[in-house]
């Protein structure tokens, strides 16, 4: 592979020893191997021209279930509890693993074109193991760098069958992956764990599926939306020292007070996915406790369904509603808004950046540009109308751009879009596979 020399970007770096200015980006290989002013090109090195773009690591998408794409705009005025009957006891138990695998690579492409290079994919809708061996495939024919989450289905059980909180996560499946496509945790895709938790099952899974993810090194993430099955289970599983890094809470808004502080004592992650929780009636997000409590966050844009995937747009929602809800704190205790801003707009690009790494475990890979990281990089066209002119580009990126001033996209070095193309997009094939899976599951489901 020839090695890159990005130039003349208006850099965004996210590592605060490297810093923001505009300069240049030299890659080598899979690598940022060096970041500043006036760079040497090697010889052979391919140049890329950024004058006048903006060079920002790549974007993490924290949370999402990719398995949706095909559904996009049912669930866009579903709550939770419409969503949860029609999807998991409904549309889910029609996906083929053909439907899972189309799904998958469309909308980890749709990623990738929206300048994330990185998402943790929270499949919950593999009944089989080809099921999801088609949803690995999918994301690796994609390109994009992923955590698979391996979950499990959620339909209503069938005579003689045991309600799905009452089944633990299969090790037996768990260790074909890990013994087969997921062996490595240095490839592009690697695996983690989407666990019931204390919400959604009973001690005795909990209690095995948290073993299982510290035995075997595996985040382990869950929902928590509501009431929990077992209510003192996170004050249980830390006892056991079940509870750490590896462990991710999303949504969480019904956490408060002392569990709360438990968790991020503990050091769990948080992914917020704050426009499904404000249209689906979980509550306030947990974006304020969070940071009064020094809490990791990240953000995802979970349900393919119902939001757009892309991360701009998660940020600037999740940015906004944050700020608004401080602002009617300061307000009804002294009568008028803050003297200053909140949180930061460079804040909230770090939730979507290094600390979204840090929730998937790779911020010592990616994240940031910085010397020694993947070279997981987006260059954004600031000459377009609706950037131009750039005073400020951390602002410009969270409040002025969108993804069609996605110019080029490099994933682990390589050029995946460029001059605002997929390198490798989608064939009218799939287009039309990915159309005709989202029709037929519809249908099946309106029959049913």
């Amino acid at each position: 592979m020839p090695e890159i020399l990005i130039q003349n970007a208006n850099i965004v770096s996210m590592d605060d020893k490297v810093g923001d200015f505009i300069g240049d980006i030299l890659i080598s290989d899979d690598k940022i191997l060096e970041v500043g002013k006036n760079l040497t090109a090697p010889e052979g090195a391919k140049i890329i021209d950024a004058s006048g773009k903006i060079a920002l690591p790549g974007f993490v998408n924290a949370h999402i279930h990719t398995w949706q794409t095909a559904l996009r705009g049912i669930a866009a005025d579903w709550t939770i509890s419409q969503y949860l009957r029609a999807m998991h006891a409904g549309l889910a138990t029609h996906f083929s693993a053909e439907d899972i695998g189309i799904a998958n690579a469309m909308g980890a492409l749709n990623q990738i074109n929206s300048g994330t290079t990185t998402l943790v994919d929270w499949c919950h809708n593999n009944p089989t193991a080809e099921h999801t061996d088609a949803a690995v495939e999918g994301l690796q024919a994609s390109g994009i760098r992923a955590v698979f989450l391996h979950g499990s289905p959620k339909p209503d059980p069938k005579s003689g069958q045991k309600h799905f909180s009452e089944l633990p996560m299969p090790r037996s499946e768990v260790e074909r992956l890990r013994k087969g496509s997921l062996s490595s945790n240095d490839a592009l895709v690697t695996m983690g764990l989407a666990v019931l938790g204390p919400q959604m099952s009973v001690w005795e899974v909990c209690e095995a599926d948290f073993n299982m993810a510290k035995e075997m090194g595996l985040i382990a993430s869950m929902h928590v939306s509501g009431p929990l099955m077992v209510e003192d289970g996170f004050e249980q599983l830390a006892a056991l020292g079940l509870l750490g890094s590896n462990i991710n809470i999303v949504h969480g808004n019904v956490l408060s007070g002392d569990r709360l502080k438990l968790l991020v004592d503990q050091g769990c992650s948080f992914s917020l996915t704050p426009e499904v929780e404000l249209q689906m009636g979980f509550g306030n997000p947990l974006t304020s406790p969070l940071r009064e409590l020094g809490g990791l966050i990240s953000l995802g844009s979970d349900i393919e369904s119902a939001m757009t995937g892309d991360m701009f747009s998660v940020a600037r929602a999740t940015l906004q509603a944050v700020r608004h809800a401080d602002n009617l704190v300061e307000r009804a205790s002294t009568g008028a808004c803050p003297p200053e801003i909140t949180v930061t707009s460079r804040e909230a690009l770090r939730w979507v950046t290094i600390d979204g790494a840090r929730m998937a475990g790779l911020d010592h890979k990616i994240g940031s540009l910085t010397p020694g990281k993947q070279a997981d990089i987006v260059l954004l066209d600031a000459t377009a109308i609706n950037m131009h002119p750039v005073n400020d580009p951390v602002a410009s990126i969270l409040f002025h751009a969108n993804t069609g001033n996605v110019d080029t996209v490099l994933i682990d070095g390589n050029i995946v879009k460029q001059d605002g193309a997929l390198t490798s997009p989608p064939s009218e094939q799939q287009m039309n596979q990915l159309a005709t899976s989202g029709a037929r599951i519809i249908g099946a489901f309106q029959k049913s």
